[in-house]
């Protein structure tokens, strides 16, 4: 993938030139596909906050006008200075209410600004893994848990990274009710919660894990997978009818003793093999405000925390070194080859993305439009843009 240079909002007004029709129903909206893109300057207007002007054009197929600025991230954006700082807080462990003190805006403000920074960072991973044409390296796949909504109700992530080049390939996630032990009154509260919001698709974790290797197989000839001998990867690979293309190795979890007592041979080699996707989802527990450590904070909704993975994973590929102590500069997308170098914040944001150039599957377009439900979540403001991200 190139690296951009600058902004779209950067750019010169005269040196500009739109590379398609940003209206989805235009046949010039994609380009490439055999039709010339025709255009014309019409006019400009001014940013009132900036005193800058910004070109118009007119497409010359569906005659229809747009300008420079809605091809930037910034589009639509009243405080378009914050898009940055805001994504740049969010990883860095920062709340909602931490980043408006900061920054000087309203808590409403951050909320708002977050699910778009999320989408683009969706879009941008899917795009990432387009680009990972053939993974020839052996990739990791364990589950990231987490609580959504209540403590009833858990949202399992797998995550599939590369052993050797810490590139995250893929993230799912899947909806399903908590294990483990329930006292009386838990039971009650539990089933009381069941009985108002319904109770989550059955096998919806085995179907995540489906299709995070289906994804994984149709960019490798032979899948060497790592996991922790968890069964549901079994009975996955079996569903796929996949057992030839993959070589699977196991590590199954070993029974730790007290605590301060000296790791086993098999719980060293387990940590060994798993180190990459262990490492990611410590960075999600360390970094995230909604995840942090020493405490029980959980997202409210599934699409924010998947949104924060994808913005998570993102930095991840991008933007943060292989290691801080070893000698590898070098991010996750470099190693592979799809990047030049290591990318800045204002590269990740330097262009608008749109949703209709990828081939996303139905679960993300659910995400992108804000449309997957959450229990315990009342209202929830679908996404319907015409041009807004």
């Amino acid at each position: 993938m190139e690296r951009p240079d600058q902004r779209v909002e950067d750019i010169p007004r005269g040196a500009f030139a739109p590379p398609h029709c940003p209206h989805p129903d235009c046949p010039c909206h994609h380009p490439g596909r055999g039709r010339d893109f025709r255009w014309s300057k019409v006019g400009s207007y001014t940013v009132k906050r900036s005193g800058a002007a910004i070109q118009r054009f007119l497409c010359h197929s569906c005659r229809r006008t747009f300008s420079q600025q809605t091809f930037a991230c910034t589009y639509f954006l009243k405080r378009p200075e914050l898009l940055l700082p805001v994504a740049a807080g969010l990883l860095a462990g920062s709340a909602h209410r931490q980043l408006a003190r900061s920054l000087g805006c309203a808590p409403s403000t951050i909320t708002r600004l977050a699910p778009r920074i999320g989408r683009h960072s969706l879009l941008l991973q899917r795009r990432l893994e387009l680009e990972a044409a053939e993974i020839r390296e052996p990739v990791v796949l364990d589950d990231f848990v987490s609580f959504v909504g209540a403590q009833f109700y858990q949202l399992a992530v797998p995550t599939a990274v590369g052993q050797s080049s810490a590139f995250v390939y893929r993230l799912d996630h899947a909806l399903h009710l908590r294990g483990g032990r329930l006292n009386p009154h838990q039971r009650r509260r539990r089933d009381a919660l069941l009985r108002r919001h319904g109770r989550p698709s059955a096998g919806a974790r085995t179907r995540a894990v489906v299709r995070v290797l289906r994804a994984l197989l149709a960019q490798s000839r032979t899948l060497r997978l790592v996991s922790d001998g968890c069964p549901l990867y079994d009975r996955a690979l079996q569903q796929l009818q996949a057992q030839r293309r993959v070589e699977h190795r196991r590590f199954p979890n070993p029974p730790r003793g007290p605590k301060g007592a000296p790791r086993s041979p098999a719980a060293r080699e387990r940590d060994l093999q798993m180190f990459e996707v262990d490492q990611l989802h410590r960075l999600v527990r360390h970094s995230l405000a909604h995840h942090r450590r020493e405490t029980i904070a959980f997202s409210r909704s599934v699409n924010g925390l998947v949104e924060r993975l994808h913005l998570l994973a993102v930095w991840r590929n991008l933007v943060k070194r292989r290691s801080e102590r070893r000698p590898h500069r070098a991010t996750p997308a470099a190693t592979l080859g799809l990047t030049t170098g290591r990318w800045s914040w204002a590269q990740v944001f330097a262009q608008r993305l749109f949703v209709g150039h990828l081939p996303l599957t139905d679960d993300d377009q659910q995400i992108y439009r804000r449309q997957t439900p959450t229990p315990m979540l009342h209202v929830q403001r679908p996404h319907d843009p015409v041009y807004v991200l």
